[in-house]
């Protein structure tokens, strides 16, 4: 798959192409459906199948200080996209001018004099242009006008699991109700609608030592890239995997306890995201690490002494390791 950063990097003698647009963030069941039409029609027309998003999030350029909680980074969601068959990841850098520029410069600017679309295929609730005043039946005139077919899909519902009683609830998959679970703790529901497993990136870096020093549990202390989707505070079972500086793929993935919190039996402060990888002794510091999220254990407490939280910690092992059908 070819990884493009803006759109200059268009190969010469560039033909047709069927193109969906979205900012694609989680890449969750509805997206997988909408992105497996796309590629579908492709194959049909015989022509590439070019995956165009954003970044930075546009609610971030238009209004700053929204940016929603990302589900995915934008390595993670090119790595998704690959799989589903998209043959471009094209990455536009959202930009202040690019947010006034009209629904009809847009489809004529991009998809029809860069990209030269054959078909776009879009969600049902899909909008562009300045002030998402582009819908679908303005991008369908627009495809009568300058000869690209259009083709939307409607938003998929489906059961989800969830960590409560009320496995098999229908949902509308979408990125917010995922932040939402996630938000909630409930990385169960999350992952039922993702997917896969909900992954937390970051890099290892320095922290207190009192795990390994005080409670005999090392952590690999994570840190995050902005607006990362942390799950609610507590503890988590979850896969740790790690990728040594020049690797190109990840190791094999590891059992972990992880704390997610801002530690209250030593009055922290700081929230933080901590990885105890069971039966491996490993220092992780400055290496690309991965976290999915498997199920919630419990809420963050606070222990009226150490020994107190040594006990707990230990029957958090105990849990992760039966969660996650791991043997002592």
């Amino acid at each position: 798959m070819q990884r493009w950063r803006g759109l200059e990097q268009l190969p010469g003698g560039w033909g047709r192409c069927v193109v969906t647009i979205g900012v694609f963030d989680g890449v969750h069941r509805g997206h997988q459906k909408l992105i497996a039409h796309a590629v579908q029609q492709a194959r049909r027309r015989g022509v590439p199948c070019v995956l165009m998003t954003f970044d930075p999030h546009p609610a971030e350029v238009v209004r700053p200080g929204s940016h929603p909680a990302q589900l995915t980074t934008l390595r993670r969601r090119a790595e998704l996209v690959e799989q589903l068959g998209v043959d471009v990841f094209c990455v536009l850098p959202f930009t202040r001018e690019m947010s006034k520029v009209p629904a009809e410069g847009f489809a004529h600017e991009v998809l029809v004099d860069k990209l030269h679309a054959a078909e776009v295929v879009v969600g049902e609730n899909f909008t562009f242009g300045h002030k998402a005043a582009g819908n679908i039946d303005l991008l369908t005139k627009l495809g009568e006008r300058f000869g690209f077919e259009v083709a939307s899909d409607a938003l998929v519902s489906g059961p989800v699991e969830r960590s409560d009683d009320h496995d098999g609830t229908s949902v509308t998959f979408s990125s917010t109700y995922i932040r939402a679970c996630i938000d909630a703790g409930d990385v169960v529901a999350a992952a039922s609608a993702l997917g896969r497993y909900h992954r937390v990136e970051g890099i290892v870096v320095r922290g207190a030592g009192r795990g390994g020093k005080e409670l005999g549990f090392p952590t690999a202390n994570l840190s995050t890239p902005d607006y990362t989707a942390i799950p609610a505070d507590g503890v988590y079972a979850a896969w740790f995997t790690h990728r040594t500086r020049g690797a190109d793929q990840p190791g094999p993935a590891m059992p972990a306890a992880v704390s997610v919190g801002s530690n209250p039996t030593f009055s922290g402060t700081e929230r933080t995201v901590e990885a105890f990888v069971l039966d491996v002794d490993a220092d992780f510091y400055g290496e690309h690490v991965e976290l999915d999220f498997v199920q919630r254990l419990r809420p963050m407490e606070r222990y009226d002494s150490v020994q107190a939280l040594v006990d707990q910690m230990n029957a958090d092992v105990a849990e992760t390791r039966r969660i996650l059908g791991v043997r002592e």
